[in-house]
């Protein structure tokens, strides 16, 4: 929802008004340690409580927790944005890159989801995947840096690269080198 919200430039609420229900979890691009927040009509969330009690959920002295909360949201429009532009500094790296190992869709990055389109019957998404996050002696000798990339293989041909606010325009931009070191060693 707030990716959704910074990415069109509206309040959440614009975007919440459309729905039944709304669950906000503050973890993640809001950056506090847990917590999450259900909202809806009152007979729903009576019953998610009762629910939530009834399998153990609960927590006592969650003010800590509810302080993170709120420091999140009050800069979650900057925090976010920086993850976007982020996304997007790496997709169009690798739009650039013109690579005939992978592509990418620059309309479809909106948010801090970037979805690269891996191409050709080799490597699959998961070994390029595990490619990302080996760290070999070759690389270290070719480009002076050991980088580990953790992506996720997310469908047979796709691998999703997502961005929080613990990964900064630097490691944005280790990230895409070390792509591009694996491409072009793939196509050797």
């Amino acid at each position: 929802l707030m990716n959704a919200a910074v990415a069109q430039g509206v309040e959440p609420a614009q975007i919440a008004q459309h729905c039944d229900s709304v669950s906000l979890c503050f973890s993640k691009g809001l950056g506090a340690p847990a917590g999450a927040v259900l909202a809806g009509c009152r007979e729903f969330v009576s019953e998610a409580w009762r629910v939530r009690k009834l399998l153990g959920g609960g927590l006592r002295q969650a003010g800590v927790l509810a302080a993170a909360a709120r420091l999140g949201l009050q800069h979650a429009a900057r925090t976010l944005r920086r993850d976007h532009d982020n996304a997007r500094r790496f997709a169009e790296g690798i739009h650039v890159l013109d690579s005939p190992l992978c592509s990418i869709n620059l309309a479809a990055v909106e948010t801090n989801i970037v979805m690269v389109d891996v191409q050709g019957p080799w490597p699959s998404p998961a070994e390029l995947c595990d490619r990302l996050c080996a760290v070999s002696e070759e690389e270290v000798a070719e480009t002076g840096q050991a980088v580990s990339v953790l992506l996720l293989p997310w469908s047979a041909r796709t691998v999703r690269a997502v961005w929080h606010r613990n990964v900064s325009a630097r490691d944005t931009e280790l990230a895409r080198r070390k792509l591009e070191f694996v491409a072009r060693k793939c196509q050797e």
